[in-house]
């Protein structure tokens, strides 16, 4: 816990998951030689340990699993589209499956003729992230007009969550221009002494409420739940549907045609369509996909 608090989670995004239990983190080269290969969008960081563990045990053939946990716009761009390195250390283009909370992605893989099917696993939605005790008294996001406030948001260049629901919700409010200033970047300040972009993802976001540098911040529900569960002095304040953007906010995955092990990423798709999965996921706050959407479909 301390490690995760203190890089904001940084350490969690490259890791390679063991049959015996045993973890590696941050060894980029297992991308290219893993059983498995997952690049998945980030926001879900806090699943796979437990996720990837049942898998094992319940398929032990499949050794080794390596998961990157980071915005899927970044992986499409970065890594899949162009040749991609993360400290110094080159990934591969071409990992098994590869999941975004944008159907757009995949389709752009499709049009490279990298992917053809996709399925919805799970939802999730928008929520505000806030110091313990709500010390600000934040009710709504009408509240993101203050002006006595200051904000942490995903920056909208690679991070979907803000790029393509919250920047969705503060339209929908009247606030976008106000709280972004309609700044187009990361790791910078917005609105300059009012609202900030984080650097890669918004698990930067609870770290800066933490240390007071921010009062709140547009995250998803699954990131509160995490930090509750984590003992973190964090709250939240929930947003109101259609704001909070459920309806819209499907997690989609498919194979990669130029992956390495078709048969074991087909396996892991089934198993993530399975009642076990769906109630790991459920158990850290996100909303399970119904059974027409776990079935896969072209994309279209």
């Amino acid at each position: 816990l301390a490690l995760a608090s203190k890089d904001a989670g940084h350490s969690k995004d490259y890791r390679t998951f063991h049959s015996n239990g045993k973890i590696a983190y941050g060894k980029i080269q297992d991308s290219y030689n893993a059983d498995l290969s997952m690049y998945l969008a980030g926001n879900q960081f806090m699943v796979m340990e437990e996720l990837i563990s049942d898998f094992q045990k319940r398929h032990p053939d499949i050794k080794t699993v390596f998961v990157e946990t980071i915005p899927p716009g970044q992986i499409l761009k970065g890594q899949l589209l162009k040749q991609g390195s993360i400290e110094g250390q080159k990934i591969a283009m071409n990992p098994d499956l590869y999941a975004s909370v944008n159907l757009g992605h995949l389709k752009k893989l499709k049009a490279k003729w990298r992917m053809d099917k996709y399925m919805i696993y799970t939802h999730n939605k928008l929520e505000l992230m806030v110091a313990k005790g709500n010390p600000k008294g934040i009710k709504s996001p009408e509240d993101l007009g203050r002006d006595d406030l200051v904000q942490s948001h995903p920056n909208p260049l690679t991070e979907g969550i803000f790029k393509f629901y919250g920047a969705q919700m503060l339209r929908d409010l009247g606030l976008y221009e106000k709280v972004t200033g309609n700044a187009k970047c990361k790791g910078c300040w917005a609105v300059p002494g009012k609202t900030w972009f984080t650097q890669r993802h918004h698990r930067e976001t609870p770290q800066r409420i933490e240390e007071g540098k921010a009062d709140v911040g547009i995250v998803w529900t699954t990131e509160i739940t995490h930090a509750k569960a984590t003992g973190r002095n964090i709250d939240g304040v929930p947003i109101s549907a259609p704001y909070n953007q459920q309806d819209k906010v499907g997690y989609a995955i498919g194979t990669l045609k130029d992956g390495r092990n078709h048969n074991n990423a087909e396996t892991f798709l089934a198993y993530l369509a399975s009642a076990p999965a769906q109630g790991i996921y459920a158990k850290y706050g996100f909303v399970n996909a119904t059974e027409d959407e776990l079935n896969l479909k072209p994309i279209p």
